[in-house]
This record gives structure tokens, C-alpha cells and sequence, in this order.
């Protein structure tokens, strides 16, 4: 009896223990459920955070692309404005030169005018007269000679007043065009200026709908590109004045075969990484690498010193292209060196360098994500591709 007794309640044990195990499996199976929901949710969530930040990221990528567009229409301004300034200087001297060809022109035909009139009133005296009246031979001698000299200067006189004629038909001519042209440019530069606007007020709808770290992140390019113009400005008035001073000596200072003009790389052992215009606005090309932090930054070519600086904001920190090095190499062209390690520079104003020197060491200063060299080559102060300078 004692043993049913034993068994009836080990039944009941197993029994209740079944049950509960099957709550607690049904338990589990829903919580299982449920969180398979929750990390469902949370992914859900996840996918909705990362589809803002693409679009943000591609808004602010579209500013990035809108400001280097009205930066490259901001250059073509002006080069018209500079078109525009050299016509109405040729204009001017074409001017001044067909009012010293009419004033040239005035004196001769009035000249002509006293020949005709003084001919006129001596009446019947002729050349023969003046001949026939002399006393000897001498005197006829002279006579004859004195003749002669009229008549050659009466033909002179009238082949000058001629040609006179002629080259104040070209030079109003050539005014004319130079005026057209002008317009022209002007017209051009008006269309140009309607472009560079509408592409500002797009850039603007997309600027307002950045988030607040984009907005900054746009703010710091904005200084970028102003930074980049002033040096534009700087390097090519630098370039201008040498190539007036080189014109005047009848030398060339123009490098027209970029790929013989004898570059080394400026950081020995590395190669570009990213290329022209490798991204919006990126107006050289990168060499970086494993290690490249602290590597000697090296002059490509001799030249002098032009800009050896920091940009820094006015709190002290870095700017657009940190510490930066521009070098003048007398051929036509410069290069530049950017993002340079803090207080790395070895170079001043001024200074001559020889190629294969050390000029500053690679950092990471400025505008820059991460250690490499920012490289640029430039002609009359603007950026062109630098890799056919290397090869």
C-alpha cells in the first residue's frame, strides 16, 4: 500500500512538473516571440536613422557639389571680367592710336591743301618757267634740283596722305571688332552671372535642409573656397607680374609640355591616392599611405618660396588648408602643399629651395580626415591637374 501510495505521488510530481515546464516552454517560446519582434522594431528603427543620415549625407554631398560648380562659374566670371578689362584696354589704345592717325592725317591733307592753293595762285608759272629764268648754269642746276624736290615731296606728300587713309580704315575697323567683342564678353558674363546666382539659391534650399553638424561641416567649406580664391587671387597676380616682366625681356616663361618639366614626387615612396578632382571642390590630388605621418615633405622642382603659412580660425585652430607651403617654380607654374604637420614648416617667403629639399613634414592640418600631402599644381594662379607634372 505504502509503495502505491509512493508512486500515485511521484505521478503527481512528474505531473505538475510537466505542466510547468510546458508554461515555461510556452513562456519562452513568446518571449522569443517577442523579442524576434522587439529587435525587429529596433532594426526597423536602425534602417530609418541610417536612411536619414544617406539622405543627409547625400544632401550635404549635393551643397559640396553645388559650391564647387559656383566656384568653377565664379572662375569663368572672372576670366570675362579680365577679357573685359584687357578689351576696353585695347580699345582705349586703339583709340588713342586712330586719333593720332586722324590728327597725322588732318596736318597732311591741310599741307596738301596749301600745295594746291599756292599752285593755283601762281597762275601760269610752271616748273619750265623756274628752269628757263635761270641766269647760268649753275643757278639752272639748282633750279632743276629744287624742282625736283618739290615734285618727289608733292608725291610723297600725297602717297603718306593715302596710306594714312588706309591704316585709319583699319584701325576704325579693328576698333569696331574689338567693341563687338566686348559686348560680347559682357553679354557672356551677364548669362554667366544669371547661372552663378540660380546655382547659389539652389545650394542655399539644400544648405537649410542640413542638420546642425552638416551645417557647420558646410560652414568650414564655405571657408574653403573663400580661402582658395584669395590664394587664386594672390598666385595669379604674382604670375602676372612675371610674365609681364618675362614678355618685356622677349623670354617665355610658359610651360607647355607639363609632363617633361622635370617633377619628383613630394613625398619619396608614396603615390596619389586620390586623383583630380577625385571629389567635389578637389582641386590637386592626395599621396598617403600606411606611415606616411611625419614623412619629409619635398620640394618637386627649384623655385622660391611664395606663401609659407597657417590657416587658422580665431580660436587657433586649423582652417581649409592648415599649414601650407606654396613654391614658385619660374616656368609658368607653382605648386602647392597643404595639410602639413603643426609647426613643421621649414621654409619662409622668399627663400630659395632646390629640388629634393625638405620643405615642411605630412600631417593631417586643416581641412583634412586623416595624414596625407594635398598636392596642386598651378598656371596663372589657377589649380590643373598635377599628374601629368609626375609622370
Amino acid at each position: 500500500m505504502k509503495k502505491i501510495i509512493l508512486k500515485l505521488i511521484a505521478i503527481i510530481v512528474i505531473t505538475i512538473i510537466c505542466l510547468q515546464y510546458n508554461v515555461l516552454a510556452a513562456s519562452k517560446s513568446e518571449l522569443s516571440a517577442d523579442s524576434k519582434e522587439t529587435q525587429q522594431k529596433i532594426d526597423d528603427a536602425k534602417e530609418e536613422l541610417e536612411g536619414i543620415k544617406t539622405e543627409k549625407s547625400e544632401t550635404l554631398q549635393q551643397v559640396e557639389e553645388l559650391m564647387s560648380e559656383i566656384s568653377q562659374k565664379q572662375n569663368e566670371i572672372d576670366d570675362l571680367d579680365s577679357e573685359i578689362a584687357d578689351l576696353n584696354s585695347q580699345i582705349q589704345d586703339a583709340q588713342n592710336k586712330l586719333n593720332e592717325k586722324q590728327e597725322n592725317y588732318d596736318k597732311q591733307e591741310k599741307l596738301l591743301e596749301e600745295r594746291l592753293v599756292a599752285t593755283y595762285e601762281a597762275g601760269e608759272t610752271s616748273y619750265l618757267d623756274v628752269l628757263l629764268s635761270s641766269d647760268s648754269l649753275t643757278d639752272l642746276i639748282s633750279n632743276y634740283y629744287l624742282v625736283s624736290e618739290i615734285t618727289e615731296n608733292d608725291l610723297n606728300l600725297m602717297e603718306e596722305i593715302k596710306k594714312e587713309q588706309q591704316e585709319i580704315e583699319n584701325a576704325k575697323s579693328t576698333l569696331e571688332n574689338s567693341k563687338k567683342e566686348l559686348d560680347s564678353s559682357k553679354s557672356e558674363k551677364q548669362a554667366k552671372a544669371t547661372q552663378l546666382q540660380e546655382t547659389k539659391n539652389q545650394k542655399d534650399a539644400y544648405v537649410a535642409q542640413l542638420n546642425e553638424d552638416e551645417k557647420n561641416t558646410q560652414a568650414q567649406l564655405e571657408q574653403f573656397e573663400q580661402d582658395k580664391r584669395n590664394i587664386q587671387a594672390q598666385l595669379a597676380e604674382i604670375a602676372r607680374k612675371e610674365a609681364e616682366q618675362m614678355a618685356s625681356s622677349g623670354a617665355s616663361n610658359v610651360s607647355n609640355n607639363p609632363s617633361s618639366s622635370g617633377y619628383i614626387r613630394p613625398v619619396a615612396g608614396y603615390s596619389i591616392t586620390t586623383g583630380w578632382y577625385g571629389y567635389a571642390g578637389h582641386t590637386g590630388v592626395d599621396f598617403s599611405g600606411a606611415g606616411i605621418s611625419g614623412k619629409p615633405v619635398l620640394a618637386v622642382k627649384d623655385g622660391t618660396v611664395v606663401t609659407s603659412t597657417a590657416l587658422k580660425n580665431s580660436n587657433g585652430s586649423y582652417r581649409s588648408y592648415g599649414e601650407y607651403i606654396v613654391i614658385n617654380h619660374h616656368d609658368g607654374t607653382m605648386t602647392l602643399y597643404a595639410h602639413g604637420a603643426p609647426g613643421s614648416r621649414r621654409v619662409s617667403a622668399g627663400q630659395s629651395v632646390k629640388q629634393g629639399q625638405q620643405i615642411m613634414s605630412v600631417g593631417t592640418t586643416g581641412n583634412s580626415t586623416g595624414y596625407h600631402l594635398h598636392f596642386e599644381v598651378r598656371v596663372n594662379g589657377r589649380p590643373v591637374n598635377p599628374a601629368p607634372y609626375l609622370s
